[in-house]
């Protein structure tokens, strides 16, 4: 009895404080699909003006009033489920393809045709060849698997919380969120492939499996993050290093400036949902995730240590759980972002339930 009352409070508040923030289904909605066409329209005046403009600074001031629409357009948005994917797809990555577009690099250079110009701006998956318009049966049992196993976890955080220590607690949540997130990107590869006919290479490269903290964040987790940072900050900042303190050791800058940007980045994501003054404690843990992979390069260079992949990779994985648990996640546990999940995901199913009543 104790715990339903206590969740049907948190419920309340969460639910107020939605309703502060001007956040309702129906408006959600007419605002993401004002986003979409905002979207859609800005690449288009990118991909047929900007791209007949000359590269470098007369390209990039084209380039800005598009840049400057796609940073505002996400934060009109306040579910959980629609504004932070497009603050990820559309603050961060599409305006770093077009800075880079602006420099005549990365895979917006030599402009393709308009609607694969689109895709390649504001999708989170990288275009692989040969081109195929049918979807394969693995990608569409993935989805259903990853969207199971998410159903479970929030069945479980919605009726199991009180259960749980609070650190295992953290644990789940953090999970739930890394398999959301997985379910988010392949559920989207299925109808981009369909519309686009194209064939796109997966997102994430079995991260569990990774042997060291370079090799996670550099070639399993996220990978059209990871490829759209080096672009635009890793390569310019680490060729600037290496004409200063040579090319043993101009990796070092660049791998940390590349994880506080990151982390400035993540900051939005997470002013998205909170709309709170920053803490900062994810962008500290890019921070420190910058200082350790730095301390790993350092290691293995000078003091040539290489520990056997059973070892440093679970090293890393320790490293990445306790991290995450006393920074990444913290914010968004103070401030019930997990029981945020579970009402917005029931306000949308009843939203479905009275179309199809209707």
């Amino acid at each position: 009895m104790k715990h339903n009352d206590y969740r049907e409070k948190s419920w309340l508040k969460i639910t107020e404080k939605m309703k502060d923030m001007g956040m309702g289904v129906e408006s959600e909605l007419k605002k993401l699909i004002m986003a979409v066409v905002t979207t859609l329209a800005s690449l288009s005046y990118c991909h047929h003006i900007a791209a007949n403009t000359p590269k470098g600074l007369p390209r990039l001031l084209a380039l800005l009033p598009a840049i400057t629409l796609l940073s505002i357009i996400p934060f009109k948005l306040h579910t959980i489920y629609l504004g932070p994917p497009l603050v990820l797809l559309l603050s961060w990555l599409t305006n770093f393809n077009l800075l880079a577009f602006a420099f005549d690099h990365g895979p917006l250079s030599s402009p393709p045709a308009r609607h694969v110009f689109i895709l390649k701006a504001c999708s989170p998956f990288k275009i692989k060849q040969p081109i195929h318009s049918k979807v394969p049966l693995t990608l569409i049992l993935e989805a259903a698997c990853k969207a199971s196993l998410w159903l479970v976890l929030s069945f479980v955080s919605h009726h199991y919380k009180q259960c749980f220590h609070k650190h295992v607690w953290s644990l789940l949540f953090g999970f739930q969120i890394w398999v959301g997130v997985e379910v988010i990107f392949t559920m989207a590869a299925i109808p981009a492939q369909l519309v686009f006919r194209v064939d796109l290479e997966p997102q994430f490269k079995s991260p569990l499996f990774a042997s060291s903290l370079q090799d996670f964040w550099g070639h399993r987790w996220n990978l059209r993050v990871s490829e759209t940072l080096r672009l635009v900050v890793y390569d310019p900042i680490r060729s600037i290093s290496i004409r200063t303190i040579g090319a043993r050791w101009g990796s070092l800058p660049a791998v940390f400036v590349t994880f506080v940007t990151s982390g400035l980045m993540h900051e939005l994501v997470y002013y998205n949902i909170l709309r709170e003054n920053p803490t900062w404690e994810i962008t500290w843990f890019f921070v420190l995730q910058g200082i350790l992979v730095d301390m790993e390069i350092i290691l293995k260079k000078k003091v040539e240590l290489r520990l056997h992949r059973a070892i440093s990779g679970p090293l890393a994985l320790a490293n990445l759980t306790l991290t995450s648990v006393c920074l990444a996640l913290a914010p968004l546990l103070r401030n019930r972002v997990d029981e945020r999940i579970i009402h917005e995901f029931y306000v949308f199913l009843d939203l479905f339930s009275i179309f199809r009543m209707d």
